[in-house]
């Protein structure tokens, strides 16, 4: 089972965004958009996802990327903890 790989950073930096930048055009707190950016998620709200693709003027398919070849990550096991969905 492969992993989703989260390319926020990479989206940002090609538009010269800054986590501030987006945290205020998005309106969600700059540490729930640190997680988005760091991939330390196990979720995200689609509403969320609608609200960066607005302000970066880009598709879900920029930011997520699915890997088969990587292994399953640990936050996705099936004894997981409740983590943040932003």
């Amino acid at each position: 089972m492969g992993q989703i790989i989260l390319r926020l950073d990479r989206v940002m930096a090609d538009r010269k965004m800054t986590l501030k930048e987006l945290s205020d055009k998005v309106g969600i707190a700059n540490v729930n958009l640190s997680k988005i950016k760091t991939g330390k998620i196990c979720a995200i709200r689609f509403s969320t996802l609608i609200a960066i693709c607005e302000a970066l003027n880009c598709q879900p398919g920029d930011i997520l990327e699915y890997d088969p070849t990587l292994p399953q990550s640990e936050l996705l096991t099936l004894r997981e903890p409740p983590c943040d969905t932003d």
